[in-house]
């Protein structure tokens, strides 16, 4: 175990990079972090030029590395308080919102709500209309009434703060913080 029992946030990416170095700048902020990369996140990290090995000098580090994700298995052992999405894709919304557990990201969002773990959820598609920074340049992407539906559909997933900006999930972290009589880090 890494510290007294319910320490830690345990942070999951998955492979958006709609607000990526914000979301990992408020998680840089958080004490006692651990990252939990999906395949597709160690992927866009280096589309968006954010050297894993610069992670590894802030936070402990785990890979979907293995079939049965046994990074997961940590949760069990009482080490981590909140588990963060952050952000999410609308493939990994979808995953969590009908109980898909497939990726690391996803099976540690899935068995912290059966454990009764709090979640946030950082979901990309949230709006009718998002502007995003792609590796290269500004984009306008029009999310569909599926990829809506199923934000909403995740609202209802208990454990579950669905958050719909980088200022709604800095907010939410807030909160977590406050409930667990934490501070932000000012280092």
């Amino acid at each position: 175990m890494h510290g007294p029992a319910r320490s830690r946030f345990a942070w999951c990416l998955t492979g958006s990079g709609h607000g990526l170095h914000e979301a990992l700048a408020l998680a840089e902020r958080l004490p006692q972090v651990d990252l939990f990369l999906s395949a597709a996140a160690e992927e866009v990290l280096g589309i968006y030029e954010i050297p894993l090995e610069r992670l590894k000098t802030r936070f402990r580090v785990l890979r979907d590395k293995t079939a049965s994700a046994v990074p997961v298995g940590q949760l069990y052992t009482e080490v981590y308080h909140t588990v963060v999405v952050a952000p999410a894709t609308s493939n990994t919304v979808a995953k969590c919102a009908y109980g898909f557990s497939d990726t690391l990201p996803t099976n540690m969002f899935a068995q912290a709500g059966k454990l009764g773990i709090p979640g946030i959820v950082y979901a990309c598609d949230t709006e009718p209309v998002v502007v995003t920074r792609a590796p290269h340049d500004w984009v306008t992407l029009r999310p569909r009434r599926i990829e809506l539906d199923n934000v909403e559909r995740l609202r209802g997933i208990d454990f579950c703060d669905v958050v719909e900006s980088i200022e709604r999930l800095e907010q939410a972290l807030d909160a977590r913080l406050k409930a667990l009589s934490m501070s932000w880090r000012t280092a």
